[in-house]
């Protein structure tokens, strides 16, 4: 219960956040498009440029973001085959897409700080890069798939600026360059925006809320492939780590695990949208299993952490 009350103190407001957006929708009109462009073709590449460009330039500090990148590329191909009998639309693209990724990002940090202190960030930031790589990449075009063609979704794929922030961001590092004077102060404003809207465009994609985008397969689907099956794999592979590897740290175990259990990522409503995949379907589930989060997570941490 202690574990409940701390985790509820310390992200309350990412869910009203999420209300604010269904009332800025629902009363004063506000579009999720807009929004949502906003989000993935000027914030996103900014939070993805900083991030990337502040990872240790080590073969150590790769490992967990590659870990992650396969890690879902791989199980986005295994839910998309596992979605074929349940879906013949757009629907299976984002059960695939989303079911293989998490918000670690605006829900995962909170989360990290309240359950394991500030010695979990990193580790945090750098699991994060994983699931950011795969969202630019392999989930991307997944999910394009679901509204376009093969050649329609590469070349959206190539327009995408997540990828090319995140590489900039590298040879940043890399070339041993600094920031400008005042820099950090405006990255920081730019962070707290991406993180205010990205839980608000949740309420946008509610607003006007029908039956039809209630798909009780759909989230069931992503409610089992994300409190289930992804930490029974990465239980497993801390067990297997533990037993012959020793390459991460206990506290790298813990990071990973509580990154297996994040909810749906907001980006999945993002990009939703604006592929025009399924956008209230995933506004829905990504709502549900945040909800959802709240009572797992806890309950991972009173045996785990």
């Amino acid at each position: 219960m202690a574990v409940f009350t701390v985790l509820l103190g310390k992200i309350v407001w990412l869910y009203l956040l999420i209300v604010l957006g269904w009332v800025a929708g629902t009363v004063v009109g506000v579009k999720r498009e807009p929004v949502a462009n906003l989000l993935l073709y000027t914030l996103s590449p900014i939070v993805a440029f900083e991030g990337a460009s502040m990872v240790p330039l080590s073969a150590a500090s790769f490992s967990l973001p590659f870990l992650f990148f396969v890690l879902c590329s791989v199980l986005c191909g295994v839910f998309f085959l596992a979605a074929k009998p349940l879906w013949q639309d757009g629907t299976r693209n984002l059960a695939a897409f989303a079911s293989a990724d998490g918000n670690t990002g605006y829900f995962g940090i909170p989360v990290a700080l309240a359950l394991l202190g500030e010695g979990s960030l990193g580790f945090i930031i750098l699991g994060s890069l994983g699931f950011l790589l795969y969202e630019s990449t392999v989930g991307f075009f997944v999910l394009a798939r679901g509204n376009f063609t093969v050649r329609e979704s590469v070349l959206k794929l190539l327009r995408l600026p997540l990828l090319y922030a995140f590489i900039a961001g590298i040879l940043f590092q890399f070339l041993h360059l600094t920031m400008p004077e005042g820099a950090p102060a405006v990255l920081a404003n730019v962070r707290g925006a991406y993180s205010v809207l990205g839980m608000m465009v949740i309420g946008l994609g509610l607003t006007g809320l029908d039956l039809s985008a209630v798909d009780v397969r759909l989230l069931s689907f992503t409610s089992i492939t994300k409190f289930l099956v992804w930490p029974l794999i990465v239980i497993g592979l801390i067990r297997l780590d533990d037993s012959f590897f020793r390459f991460f740290t206990g506290d790298m175990h813990k990071a990973m695990l509580l990154l297996s259990v994040v909810p749906l990522a907001v980006n999945t409503v993002i990009l939703s949208t604006v592929l025009g995949v399924q956008p209230r379907k995933a506004a829905v589930a990504v709502f549900m299993s945040t909800l959802l989060a709240l009572f797992v997570i806890p309950i991972m941490a009173t045996f785990f952490f």
